[in-house]
């Protein structure tokens, strides 16, 4: 500026003072003098003449406090204050500067118009510098941090140069967040920012292979360890492949994606134990080490995830070698860690481990101590609700565990169940990694016989229910429960504990928590809340909504296939859920709701013994046993010396063969096979319990009972009992079924369930979808007072069935049916179009239907793979309403089962009692039915039906 041009501002600066000085604080142009003398000395400023950007700030800041929202000059004087917040900045690099002037920004935008002059002003370089700088400010994983990101990227609309990088550099603060908080909302925006910073990436961009590897981190090293889920873990492997591709031989980054890829097939190797993932992760890890030699700033994260490697393939083959070589690898990795580096406690973790493996084999002392200091120095480096600190007192107990396997002090065990504990319950991990700490907790309890067993088992209850409830579709929590082998057997280990301990209250209370887990999910969005109404109606009413929203959330989930979409719906199906559960907890507070949806206790859960005793089996690895509930008081427990868990393995088979060679046989041949079986059934299972039934509880003969078996007692025909002996007086010794009138529930709940729902009946309408023989058979034996729908020819579709079932009271199905191993949601009727699923007759609720007989094959066989959540068509149409339910076993021969089928009627409409339809008679109207055609009837087809319910 020449020596004129200086004295020109000089003099229009005094003049601005002048006006200034005329138009005090009440005149209505004192905030435009303010400026006008800002703006000249800002010009000053920023030509070096002038140097007071302080005073300059403030006097645009002041001009501002008197343009409110609203005021004409707000927007300009937003844009002044901007301005100055940037140039001081540039002077200054005030960070506190440059976010504010971002905020400005950012409120000023949607006040300018487009196509107005102060928007084409806006939008120039001075929003562009405020964003560059913005960008390069440190990482701050703060809430102010994390919202300044946020303002940042709302300044880059689509097409933005800096988009990108504002994308880039939200994400880092909230998977930095993550790390420290384990907050799964951080993670899973930051997987929808970096899906579309990919997408905004085309092929041959230079930044594609650097976003597809931070997408690919965050689907597999965060989320699936923190959820669990399969699909996060593939597509992670998939997007690392790709990122490798683009990453040739020589390529500066190639050395990330080798480290990356490597990485999470080490992780796919812990879940599938594919060999060749450890053995390709190994070189891969190895080859990056190459390209990260001593200098490398990130040599030590190689170094760590080689480590973890070599002992992974150690685990699974015993090479000394390859031990010995991880922990040199750790020990080097830590030796160039920083002590204040956010990730040193990995390395501590891991190295752990590795010495405690190396002390089991030399018993060498100074390899335990160390693995211990190692975690206690995590513990002491992390905060109290850091994630890292579940794994930290993991690998503790840990090493407690290994040194008391040598040492046998008593201490050591105690240590290592308390860590165990502490790390189950620390709340910022996620819960695959805590359900795989507390089932471990709980079988080194019971291999130790530590006290501390049963506490396990229930803390494994409740983390298995929250991360299963986590799931959105039905599907997918199937698949969440069959992640975890030794999670299988928690209902009937824990309850086996729980009797051990003489506590078989409790037994009862954790098998029914651990059982049918999955229609406990389920109905709870499907619970009546009569009496909540009662007490308190807006409570209700909001439950009620938010119930609703949260199952059509689920179930419109399940059709997704699109990636991000999926990610979407599983977020706003957590957001819901979470609206949902702090709706059940301000019931929860009411006087009277105390327990609204918790576990049921054993008072609560006696009720399904109101007309008669509950049997439930239990068969764990350390006990198979009996409990009986009776009508009032305590539990009886019946022990079953005679019969292990190994035994009814090989009795199940057993039972298959017997049950298909009989089915090729001539319908007059003795049933040998199956006879041996079920005598086998009677003295070693049932005889135990009905003698308890009779001279214990004084059942009287011909009463009703109900079966509850678990686990492999699920694929035993326990109603089909038989000691097939004659006494001396010739008379033939009683079966089961002649004794007593036996019904299968799922779960003692349902049968609560469905008695409660017996209240509210209705006219009874009975529809039929048969084949002819078997329509025109029950179409006689149906009251005439019951509306009647036939459902046959093309109209025996799946719609058809499906409004059948909805409209109608009664309903008897005659159709093929299909039990699908691999996806029991899947098991079907066989209609005319298209099959009836499951999981169609789950998504409808008919709080009116009454019963249902399902004439087809396979209709009340359970699921193999988790046999206790009893996953089966005709446990589907009691979850939808229907209170009594007959089922199959096994397949049906047509031509035989009419004889049944007919029977069965004859008995339930009796010609004494007319238009009468009462569902609670159905079990004793098949009981009489096989009974009546046993000399028509072979008796595998006899042992098929069973009854369920009420």
């Amino acid at each position: 500026m020449t020596s004129e041009d200086l004295s020109q501002l000089n003099t229009a600066v005094e003049h601005f003072q002048l006006v200034l000085d005329q138009c005090p604080v009440s005149h209505p142009d004192h905030a435009a003098a303010l400026t006008n003398i800002a703006w000249a000395r800002l010009q000053g400023y920023i030509r070096n003449d002038l140097q007071d950007i302080d005073g300059i700030t403030s006097l645009f800041r002041e001009a501002l406090a008197l343009r409110p929202q609203r005021h004409p000059d707000h927007p300009i004087s937003l844009h002044n204050l901007a301005i100055a917040l940037s140039w001081r900045h540039d002077k200054k690099s005030t960070a506190a500067d440059i976010c504010e002037a971002a905020q400005l920004h950012h409120e000023l935008l949607p006040l300018c118009p487009e196509g107005t002059y102060l928007r084409s002003i806006v939008e120039g370089p001075g929003v562009d510098f405020v964003i560059g700088r913005c960008n390069n400010l440190p990482i701050d994983a703060s809430e102010e941090g994390i919202c300044l990101r946020r303002v940042v990227l709302e300044l880059c609309p689509q097409g933005h140069q800096s988009r990108l990088s504002a994308f880039d550099k939200l994400s880092s603060a909230l998977i930095s967040r993550f790390t420290q908080r384990g907050n799964i909302d951080d993670l899973d925006e930051r997987i929808r920012f970096l899906r579309e910073a990919v997408s905004l990436c085309p092929e041959g961009h230079s930044d594609l292979a650097y976003y597809l590897n931070d997408l690919a981190v965050s689907l597999g090293h965060y989320r699936f360890d923190h959820q669990g889920k399969s699909n996060d873990l593939d597509e992670a492997i998939s997007l690392y492949e790709e990122a490798l591709r683009l990453r040739p031989v020589g390529h500066e980054y190639r050395n990330t994606s080798l480290n990356s890829l490597g990485s999470i097939l080490v992780t796919r190797f812990h879940k599938r134990k594919d060999i060749d993932d450890i053995t390709r992760a190994v070189s891969l890890l190895r080859e990056a080490l190459m390209l990260r030699p001593p200098g490398h700033p990130r040599r030590d994260i190689t170094l760590n995830n080689l480590a973890l490697a070599l002992k992974t393939r150690y685990d699974e083959l015993d090479v000394s070698e390859d031990l010995n070589e991880a922990i040199d690898l750790y020990r080097e990795s830590l030796r160039l860690k920083r002590l204040d580096d956010p990730e040193r406690h990995v390395t501590l973790c891991s190295l752990s481990p590795a010495l405690c493996s190396r002390f089991t084999h030399t018993e060498k002392n100074e390899d335990v101590e160390e693995a211990i200091n190692l975690c206690q120095e995590s513990l002491a480096a992390l905060p109290s609700l850091h994630p890292g600190r579940c794994m930290s007192h993991a690998w503790l107990q840990w090493a407690y565990l290994s040194r008391y396997r040598i040492q046998h002090n008593p201490t050591d065990l105690s240590s290592a169940m308390e860590h165990f504990r502490q790390s189950s319950i620390h709340p910022t991990e996620g819960f695959p990694q805590r359900i795989a700490v507390a089932t471990d907790w709980a079988l080194q309890a019971e291999i130790y016989q530590h006290d501390s067993a049963l506490e396990a088992y229930q803390v494994c209850l409740e983390l298995f229910d929250n991360h299963v409830m986590t799931r959105s579709s039905i599907i997918s929590r199937r698949e969440a429960a069959i992640a975890f082998q030794g999670a299988r057997s928690l209902p009937v280990d824990a309850a086996s504990c729980a009797i051990r301990g003489d506590n078989i209250r409790r037994a009862v209370e954790l098998m029914e928590q651990g059982r049918g887990q999955q229609w406990s999910l389920a109905s709870r969005l499907k619970t009546p809340v009569d009496d909540l109404e009662s007490a308190n109606p807006k409570l209700a009413h909001n439950y009620l909504e938010l119930s609703k929203l949260v199952s059509n959330a689920a179930q419109g989930s399940a059709t997704i296939t699109d990636r991000a979409a999926a990610d979407w719906a599983a977020t706003k199906y957590r957001k819901l859920t979470e609206q949902w559960e702090a709706a059940v907890a301000e019931i929860r507070n009411l006087q009277t709701f105390s327990r609204f949806l918790l576990p049921p206790l054993y008072a609560d859960l006696q009720a399904a013994a109101r007309h008669g005793p509950v049997i439930i089996l239990i068969a764990s690895q350390y006990s198979c046993s009996a409990i009986i509930v009776p009508t009032a008081g305590d539990p009886l427990h019946v022990p079953l010396p005679s019969i292990a868990l190994a035994d009814l393995k090989t009795l199940k088979d057993r039972f298959t063969r017997a049950i298909r060679h009989a089915s090729r046989m001539n319908p007059a041949e003795m049933r040998t096979d199956l006879i041996v079986l079920l005598r086998t059934v009677w003295d070693e299972i049932m005889l135990p319990i009905v003698n308890v039934l009779e001279n214990v509880l004084k059942l009287k003969h011909r009463s009703r009972v109900w079966l509850c078996p678990t686990a492999a007692f699920t694929s035993i025909p326990l109603h089909a009992a038989h000691p097939f002996q004659t006494r001396a007086d010739r008379s033939k010794e009683p079966c089961l079924e002649d004794l007593y009138i036996c019904s299968y529930t799922p779960t003692l709940s349902a049968l609560i369930r469905s008695r409660q729902m017996m209240k509210r009946r209705v006219t009874p309408s009975f529809a039929l979808s048969a084949v002819d023989s078997e329509l025109e058979l029950v179409h006689e034996l149906v009251p005439a007072t019951a509306n009647r729908t036939t459902i046959s020819g093309d109209a025996a579709t799946r719609a058809g069935a499906l409004q059948a079932l909805e409209e109608n009271t009664w309903v008897h199905l005659a159709c093929h049916g299909k039990q699908d191993a691999t996806q029991p949601y899947n098991s079907h009727f066989v209609m005319r179009d298209e099959h009836l699923t499951l999981l169609d007759i789950m998504d409808i609720h008919i709080p009116h239907a009454e019963f249902a007989f399902l004439s087809a094959c396979h209709t009340a066989v359970g699921d193999e793979e988790t046999p206790d959540e009893v996953i089966h068509l005709a446990a589907g149409l009691q979850f939808s309403g229907f209170k009594s339910v007959v089922g199959t076993l096994w397949e049906v021969d047509d031509a035989v089962a009419k004889h049944v089928v007919q029977a069965f009627y004859t008995y339930l409409f009796h010609p004494k009692e007319v238009g009468v339809m009462d569902p609670t008679k159905a079990a004793w109207a098949l009981n009489c039915a096989t009974h009546a055609v046993k000399t028509t009837v072979p008796l595998e087809q006899r042992m098929v039906f069973i009854h369920i319910g009420v």
